[in-house]
């Protein structure tokens, strides 16, 4: 398939999410250009203690040995909520019943920029197990603070301090 093919059967507003505008830098070679843009979605799910659970980066992954909340990459043409459940089947071995969005926020990381969704996963089946190589913790969201986490989940922590567990 051509680039023009490929980028036509996008929507534009699935375009306008994968693809950064281009930034220009100072470079020794001339301009250079953006970062990749990248959607991400990622899942605040609680234990039936109100227990927030977070995954570590596994070695060999960008950022390796920092906590995140659990998640991935939305692939195009797909829907977010269809990325949740996929991405927590793959890590984490479950099903989700019923998840909900909560917040967006951008991240500009020096080498990515990541568009990243928090949803709150109401009902899930399954126990998580680490299918990824992560390592998994579950922690009290007034605790959420103390973690190392990446970056672009630290604004996550203060909207989950607020948020009553679901039941």
């Amino acid at each position: 398939m051509w680039l023009g093919q490929e980028v036509q059967a996008l929507s534009r507003r699935a375009l306008e999410r994968r693809v950064a505008p281009p930034r220009w830098g100072a470079c020794a070679g001339g301009p250079t250009i953006a970062k990749l843009a990248v959607l991400v979605v990622a899942a605040a799910l609680y234990d039936r203690s109100g227990r927030v659970l977070i995954a570590q980066r596994p070695p060999g992954k960008h950022l390796a040995g920092r906590w995140e909340f659990p998640g991935g990459k939305v692939a195009a043409g797909e829907g977010e909520l269809a990325a949740l459940t996929r991405e927590l089947r793959e890590e984490l071995g479950i099903e989700v019943g019923a998840a909900r969005p909560l917040m967006r926020l951008e991240h500009s990381y020096s080498d990515r920029d990541v568009e990243l969704s928090l949803w709150v996963v109401e009902r899930f089946t399954g126990t998580p197990r680490a299918l990824d190589g992560q390592a998994l913790k579950w922690v009290e969201p007034a605790r959420l603070a103390d973690e190392d986490l990446l970056e672009a989940d630290r604004p996550f922590v203060e909207a989950l301090g607020n948020l009553p567990a679901p039941r």
